[in-house]
């Protein structure tokens, strides 16, 4: 693994990042009897909060990393509703109320592309970006493309980094190279090698996969190596996951991963 020195780390990258946003809002409170109606715990909620998630938390962590992004979403945002005995920790429910944007349709020639050190594509196909999109980015832009994406013609994304989960990859119809497949737990695959990621003791998923994809970008435009990005991005997602909700990584965190 490469060696990072303070002055790299601190290194600025100007991203543009294109992709669907949400609203995460999270409803914690104490089960303490049944439901007489059904066999279901009855939720007493005692606080809530919320927070922009999805491609706006890819934003919020590529911020974290210092960099300047440029973000390009669209007008509606889904809900999710978590509800969450505290005791526990345990999620009892999800409820999405699903937007579907309109597609975007910028004038791609009139952007300044040679600005960016990297495009970042955070696709979760509420329908603001489209194989058209990217396919004529993947034409215009010739430097380093990276996409997280519900879609499952995974092969339209050649020449792009693409990620996706397990489960995303079992049921895409076609992949493509350069597929980095996380795996929870056990890492994330590349290239048919497994990079391990270490055990913690995890308490929340949800954003995980963003946090991989903003530490993926940064690590890469850092070290323009993608093994070592990809080790970088377990590192910053194990983080992730041990807080409750949607987490941004901080400063602590930051330099906590450049000195492991």
């Amino acid at each position: 693994m490469i060696d990072l020195t303070n002055t790299q780390l601190h290194k600025k990258f100007k991203i543009l990042l294109i992709g669907d946003s949400c609203i995460d809002e999270y409803y914690y409170g104490t089960c303490d009897r049944l439901n007489p109606e059904a066999p279901v715990p009855v939720l007493k909620i005692t606080h809530w909060n919320s927070k922009y998630g999805m491609a706006a938390n890819v934003k919020d962590n590529l911020e974290a990393f210092n960099c300047d992004v440029d973000f390009m979403t669209g007008g509606k945002k889904s809900i999710k509703r978590r509800y969450i005995d505290e005791r526990s920790k345990q999620h009892i429910v999800r409820v999405d109320e699903d937007k579907i944007s309109s597609p975007f349709n910028p004038n791609f020639k009139s952007l300044a592309f040679d600005q960016y050190n990297a495009i970042v594509i955070s696709d979760y196909n509420k329908g603001f970006v489209t194989y058209e999109n990217i396919a004529e980015i993947r034409l215009l832009y010739k430097g380093p493309i990276f996409i997280d994406s519900k879609k499952s013609d995974l092969k339209k994304f050649e020449g792009c980094y693409v990620k996706v989960n397990e489960q995303e990859s079992k049921s895409s119809i076609s992949h493509c190279d350069n597929l980095i497949i996380t795996l929870g737990d056990k890492g994330a695959k590349f290239n048919n090698q497994i990079f391990p990621t270490e055990k913690v003791e995890m308490v929340d998923v949800c954003g995980a996969g963003d946090t991989f994809l903003a530490a993926l970008t940064y690590f890469f435009l850092l070290t323009n190596d993608i093994k070592t990005a990809i080790i970088y991005a377990n590192k910053c997602s194990a983080i992730s996951v041990q807080h409750q909700g949607v987490y941004t990584l901080t400063t602590q965190d930051i330099e906590t991963i450049k000195n492991a």
